[in-house]
């Protein structure tokens, strides 16, 4: 499933609070990112469309269908595969070489990848 930027702003604010009606996803989304009403409901129709999504009961609840870490994994798998040639080790390459990554960052991923075999 493939969200863009402003699904991914609905689905945050699911994420970080739970059910949420469509009203007060208004209210949210129009204090971080000043976006109108109708704006919001047209994004949260798309999510629903792309079954992200489930709006229910009078108060037009909605209710985030997927987690973030599923988000994360596709879109992270989508990043490999598009600009890295399907290479996870150019990937991470990628950000130890280039200095983008901490020292302590780097120990912890080590550890990761140590505690994964």
């Amino acid at each position: 499933m493939k969200l863009f930027d402003s699904e991914l702003k609905i689905m945050d604010a699911l994420w970080k609070r739970g059910d949420l009606s469509a009203g007060e996803l208004a209210k949210i989304l129009k204090e971080e990112t000043g976006w109108n009403r109708n704006t919001t409901y047209t994004v949260v129709k798309k999510c629903i469309d792309k079954g992200a999504v489930e709006r229910y009961g009078s108060k037009f609840m909605c209710k985030a269908l997927v987690t973030r870490e599923e988000i994360q994994q596709e879109q992270t798998t989508e990043l490999v595969e598009k600009m890295f040639e399907g290479s996870y080790e150019k990937f991470f390459a990628a950000f130890l070489n280039e200095g983008y990554l901490s020292q302590e960052e780097t120990e912890k991923l080590k550890k990761i990848v140590d505690e994964a075999k």
